[in-house]
Formats: C-alpha cells, sequence, structure tokens
C-alpha cells in the first residue's frame, strides 16, 4: 500500500534578529574576555545562518526582553519559568501549522483526521499538544494521540515512522503530524565552546504534514523505506538533559566528522532495499545541524550544490529549529518544481549519535 505526504505547513515565532546583531549581543553577555568575544565573531561570522527566530524578544534590536536581559541586566531564568513561556508560546504554533494544513488541504477534512502525532523536546505539558490541536481544531473526540518526546533533531523521523505504520495498518487512517520546538528557551550564559555552538544555530519554528494513503490531489512524497543507524562513538558529543536553568545541550565540534564517517552504514540499507546508489537520489533533504555539517556530507558524497540547496536555505533563513527543521526543508523541495518519480534523501541527527534517515518519491496526482 501507498503511503504519502500529502502536504507540508510551518509557522514561526513573530520575533526575529539577524546572525550578525545576536553575535554582537552574544559578545556583550557571554564574551568575558578578548579570547572568547573573538571565538564568538568567528562561530557566528561562518555559521552560514543569517536570522533566526525566537518566542522571546531578547534577542532583537530593541532590548525589549525580560526572560534573559530584563532591559540591560542579565538574568538566568529557571526551568520552570523557561517552560511557562513554552506552554504558552508552544500552543500558537503548534494550533496554526495544523489550521494551515487542514485550509490548504480543503480535500481532506477535519472529520476524516484519524491519528494527530505531536513532536517536541523542548517543553512538557499535559493535557498536551494533542489534546491542543483535537480542541482547537475541531477534530472527534475519538481521534488517537500520540507525543513523541525529548529525541532531539532526528525525532520527526519516528514521528513518520508511526504515521505509516497507522497508514499501512488502517486504509482510512489519515495523520495529522506537527513537531515545534522551541530552542531559545534554553539559552545558557555559558561561554565553553559547546554553548557557544549551540548558541549561534538554534532557533524556534514549527511545521507539520497529513499523512495518508488517499491518492494526493497535488505534488507529493510517497513514503518508501526508513532507516536508523546509532553511532556510539558519538554519545557524548550530542547530548540533551535537564537542569535547573533550562534544558543543557551538549554540541562538540566533532559532530560533522563523526557524521561523515558513518554516511555509508546510514544509507547502506536504504540503498540495498531499492538497488540504488548516489547517482539515483536527486535532492537530500539534509537536517542542517550546522554549517559545517552540511559541507562534510556534501564533500563525502559529492553532492552538487543543488542537492541540498534546500537544507542550505532553511539553515540560512531559521537557523536549527531541532526536530522541526527537517521538515521545512522537505516543504521547500515539495513547494519547488521537482519531476514525477525523483528520488529525495532524508536525513536527521540527534543524541546518541543517533542518525535517521528516510528515501521519498516524488508523486504527481495524473500519475495516480
Amino acid at each position: 500500500m501507498a503511503i504519502f505526504i500529502h502536504d507540508i505547513a510551518t509557522s514561526v515565532p513573530p520575533f526575529s534578529s539577524d546572525q550578525q546583531h545576536i553575535r554582537e549581543v552574544m559578545k556583550k553577555h557571554v564574551g568575558t574576555d578578548r579570547k572568547t568575544k573573538s571565538i564568538i565573531h568567528r562561530i557566528y561570522t561562518q555559521s552560514g545562518i543569517e536570522k533566526r527566530h525566537s518566542v522571546v524578544q531578547d534577542f532583537e534590536p530593541n532590548q525589549h526582553g525580560k526572560l534573559f536581559f530584563n532591559g540591560q541586566v542579565k538574568t538566568e531564568p529557571g526551568t520552570a519559568a523557561r517552560n511557562q513561556v513554552y506552554e504558552k508560546e508552544s500552543r500558537k504554533l503548534f494550533v496554526d501549522v495544523g489550521r494551515k494544513l487542514l485550509a490548504d488541504n480543503p480535500h481532506i477534512s477535519s472529520e476524516e483526521i484519524t491519528h494527530v502525532i505531536t513532536v517536541s523536546c523542548t517543553g512538557f505539558y499535559a493535557p498536551g499538544p494533542d489534546y491542543e490541536l483535537v480542541k482547537a481544531l475541531g477534530l472527534k473526540p475519538s481521534t488517537e494521540r500520540f507525543h513523541v518526546g525529548f529525541m532531539g533533531c532526528y525525532a520527526a523521523f519516528p514521528a513518520m515512522k508511526m504515521a505509516q505504520s497507522f497508514c499501512k495498518a488502517d486504509p482510512d487512517a489519515v495523520v495529522l503530524l506537527v513537531s515545534a520546538e522551541l530552542c531559545t528557551l534554553h539559552f545558557q550564559f555559558k561561554n565553553d565552546t559547546d554553548n557557544l555552538l549551540s548558541g549561534s544555530v538554534f532557533a524556534d519554528g514549527a511545521a507539520g504534514m497529513i499523512i495518508s494513503s488517499k491518492p494526493p490531489k497535488k505534488q507529493s512524497f510517497e513514503i518508501q523505506q526508513f532507516a536508523s543507524s546509532l553511532v556510539p562513538k558519538g554519545e557524548k558529543d550530542m547530548a540533551w538533559t535537564i537542569g535547573d536553568s533550562g534544558f543543557n545541550m551538549v554540541l562538540s565540534t566533532y559532530v560533522p566528522d563523526i557524521i561523515k564517517e558513518n554516511l555509508e552504514s546510514v544509507v547502506k540499507p536504504l540503498y540495498n532495499k531499492y538497488n540504488l546508489n548516489n547517482q539515483d537520489i536527486d535532492y537530500w533533504a539534509l537536517h542542517p545541524g550546522g554549517r559545517a555539517i552540511l559541507d562534510k556530507i556534501e564533500d563525502s558524497l559529492k553532492l552538487s550544490p543543488e542537492q541540498i540547496s534546500a537544507s542550505r536555505s532553511v539553515l540560512a533563513e531559521f537557523g536549527n529549529m531541532s526536530s522541526a527543521t527537517v521538515l521545512f526543508v522537505l516543504k521547500k523541495l515539495l513547494d519547488s518544481e521537482l519531476s514525477a518519480g525523483q528520488n529525495v534523501l532524508s536525513m536527521a541527527f540527534g543524541p546518541g549519535l543517533t542518525i535517521e534517515s528516510g528515501l521519498l518519491k516524488v508523486i504527481h496526482p495524473k500519475q495516480n
């Protein structure tokens, strides 16, 4: 049975700042000495990011923020204070994405949604975002609800696998999947390299998709196969824990090299199943965890700039929004002019070090 990603929608918070401004804010508040300021300048200048969105105003030029800076005074908000903002602001993004998906796909009514899957690793509350979507969108009370929590940047893939399984088990299943991440809430006033790196890339945003076995009405993706890989060598190089002053992200400079060294073992299961090789992949929808990751993969697989241009574009426009980011990349591809039958290999990386990938095929309505 063919399973399709019918559409993808995205949403970002209203506040945003260009990367150069954020760089100067970091130099002012975190750069305690000349060496640290120099490191911050280099990291931000070479990040490949132009702008990032946030649910807080602290990083905007108007200095109206109250969570971290409270005007000119530096503050260290606790985890509870940060999570209160998450609970309020994430609701808006989850619901906005859900509404966009239903509005843009009139052939799928709210009554037809059978499953809701929500994804997030940057906050918690209950009843959660799955409940909010059912209530706000007027879905049936019998809608089955699931939440994929605290898995990190690759979490959209386990969610898509769940959706695929539901649709295979029930031909009438229509799954609404939404990811929302408010990474900037967990900014840390620390000047070690790991924190400087994470502070230079993370941003806020949400994205979602509708998945079902129903024939698509417009250009879509057919899900072919997923593959997972665990790289124990990188277990300590990317991690996500809860601290007293927010969530603590470990993102070491070794991550790009670890990913590069293990790419072959990740894509081989997909290639073997479909008798493919690198030349058979038309586009790579890579999670842009950082510029260095994209550079390493492009160089290792000898890809053309066009093949990963969607990932670089999302990184530049939005930064790293954890699990939602790869959906932004897929949307950018889906909104472009693609040829029926083209292959898209999507991939994301997260704590573990975990590498998740999925093979998708471009479908045009006339084929169905």
